[in-house]
Order: structure tokens, then sequence, then C-alpha cells
């Protein structure tokens, strides 16, 4: 069975939405990164939010036959990653999201559209 990454998106976007995770932003970074096509960030308000968000998020992927490729971050909770091969859900506090703020590294000006690990190469 083929796992289409709109319908991804869409079961990702619901799952967030319904364990009430805040701040939810989706991010394309096809072309940017081999590494997904999409990012997800959310916020949760306690380490247990968050690892609950992240484990219903992975939970429903199961359920839908798109197995995960690892969830990383369960024991502190302040940061679980979801990494569901081509989407990459990570579910923060806000306190950590705000220090990483990783939105804005992909958000980065399209004018220079470098990919991020060329960017990275480049500063090495």
């Amino acid at each position: 069975m083929k796992i289409e990454l709109n319908d991804v998106t869409k079961r990702v976007q619901k799952s967030l939405e319904d364990m009430k995770a805040v701040d939810i932003k989706m991010i394309d970074v096809a072309g940017k990164s081999s590494m997904a096509d999409v990012l997800f960030f959310a916020t949760g308000n306690s380490t247990r939010h968050v690892k609950s968000i992240a484990e219903g998020v992975a939970i429903n992927e199961k359920e839908n036959g798109n197995m995960p490729l690892g969830v990383e971050g369960k024991d502190s909770a302040e940061w679980v990653l979801v990494d569901l091969n081509d989407v990459i859900v990570h579910v923060m506090l806000e306190s950590t999201r705000d220090f990483y703020q990783l939105e804005k590294l992909w958000e980065a000006d399209d004018a220079n559209d470098q990919s991020v690990e060329e960017a990275i190469s480049d500063k090495a």
C-alpha cells in the first residue's frame, strides 16, 4: 500500500488538533532537505501533554498503515520527534520551542534558495 504525502499531512494535522496541540505549524521543506518533505511543529502545555500528543500521532499513523520510523525524546518529553519518513513531527514545550526556534531555520528566505545541507557545509 502506497502512503500518500497529502493524506499523511491531513491526518497529522487532525491528530495534533484533536490532541489540543497549540501553535501548529506545517512547513514544506521539499527541495530544501533530503530528510523530509514536510515538517510539523506543535506545542504542548506540559511534558505529559507533549508525550501524549506525539504518541497520539504515532498511534494514528500506525492504524493507517504508516509505521513511524522512530519516536525520540519520550523520556524527557520536552521535545518529542515523530519520524513518519517524508513527514517529521516536532512536539515541544513552549520554552523548548522558543529556545531552539527551528521554524526560523526552515523558513529562511527562499531568495537564497539553498538547501539546509549546503548552508551548513558552507559554514563549516
